[in-house]
């Protein structure tokens, strides 16, 4: 961590990320992950309970809500170890939920859910349409007022864990405008949730049907900060998956060096050809700038303008860097390298589902051109 001092990296978040790395590498094993695959639900109940009493769900949400205090900032190391590992449950999206309550929740609503996810309720975001736009208000799910009621339709993807969330929070189009649904998952039909196949195997993802789900007129969050609950669900994502992505490109940056070391052709180790040596220490310049990026991110977490800049730029890094090392992993490790049982292609598979998730480096460098050069 000594690199990243100079950037403001805190106590907590160095006190985080060794309690972290020690707890994933030990919840976390390759062949543990490779058997959730196959699991129905996808993770460890266990670990889920117990990330709940290590206080890691709590640690974005005020005191005054059960929470820690700290900021998503504090965040960023867990999910760091957590993308190192392949450690998939709820978590972020968890910590997604609650930071739009924050955002645009009222205080009966902050005071229902937020002690809640704190004391270890799964939550989820259902944001995404079939329209595939990173753009978080160009949907077309609605919602209409009847009495104190509000009937809700169309379709949602990509709702990771909604299977294993008390509540969903889902964008919806209410007289033109953008508003956020609170859906208690009890009060879905047995149809409501149709569960995806998709490139990253170690996560869970949803189609969910909003038709003829109803919800009382209580449960919008308030329509006043419905922007700023955007921006914030927006780069809280670009946090999260930045940090994952950076774990995901150590991991496999290591992974790789080990066969690279180990494996010989023509009698020589394969990490001695320059052909191989020097493109894995343009991944490892390039990872070390992804990290650089992400916890500059975590530093400016909450300034206006500044922040989201730095989040734009750790996400595009992250990404780029996890797409290529993945890649190279898998062209090193030769034939074995193009089949299912090489680790490599899981971080592969994990780098395309995060940039479908939050906008890949191409989209994130876009959004940055126009906030630096406009």
């Amino acid at each position: 961590m000594d690199n990243l001092g100079t950037i403001g990296t805190t106590e907590e978040q160095i006190e985080l990320m060794d309690v972290a790395t020690s707890f994933c590498r030990d919840k976390s094993p390759i062949d543990k992950v490779r058997a959730l695959m196959d699991d129905e639900l996808g993770y460890d109940p266990q670990v889920w309970q117990e990330i709940g009493e290590l206080g890691w769900l709590a640690i974005a949400i005020p005191e005054a809500h059960g929470g820690v205090g700290l900021t998503m900032a504090e965040v960023v190391p867990i999910a760091e170890q957590m993308g190192r590992n392949l450690l998939n449950t709820p978590f972020g999206t968890t910590t997604l939920a609650a930071q739009a309550i924050l955002a645009g929740g009222n205080e009966a609503q902050q005071a229902k859910w937020l002690p809640k996810i704190a004391s270890g309720c799964a939550a989820t975001v259902a944001l995404s349409e079939d329209n595939g736009d990173w753009d978080l208000t160009n949907i077309t799910c609605s919602a209409k007022q009847n009495g104190d009621k509000i009937i809700l339709s169309g379709k949602k993807q990509l709702v990771r864990w909604a299977d294993s969330a008390e509540l969903i929070i889902a964008s919806v189009k209410m007289d033109g405008d953008v508003r956020f649904a609170l859906i208690e998952r009890s009060i879905l039909g047995e149809t409501a949730l149709r569960r995806e196949s998709i490139i990253d195997e170690t996560a869970r993802s949803f189609e969910l049907t909003l038709d003829g789900v109803t919800i009382a007129s209580d449960d919008l969050l308030d329509a006043g900060r419905t922007r700023e609950t955007i921006e914030k669900i927006d780069l809280a994502a670009g946090l999260i998956h930045a940090a994952e992505m950076c774990g995901g490109a150590q991991a496999v940056i290591d992974y790789t060096l080990e066969y690279l070391k180990t494996r010989k052709q023509f009698d020589k180790i394969i990490g001695s050809y320059q052909a191989l040596k020097h493109p894995t220490v343009d991944n490892y310049v390039e990872y070390e700038k992804a990290r650089t990026h992400l916890y500059s991110a975590a530093h400016s977490w909450g300034e206006q303008g500044r922040g989201e800049v730095a989040v734009r730029m750790a996400a595009a890094q992250a990404h780029t860097s996890y797409s290529r090392a993945a890649d190279r992993s898998i062209q090193f490790h030769g034939g074995f390298g193009f089949t299912h049982d090489c680790d490599a292609q899981l971080h592969r598979r994990k780098a395309i589902f995060d940039g479908a998730l939050i906008g890949d480096a191409a989209y994130q460098r876009s959004k940055l051109a126009g906030m630096l050069f406009d």
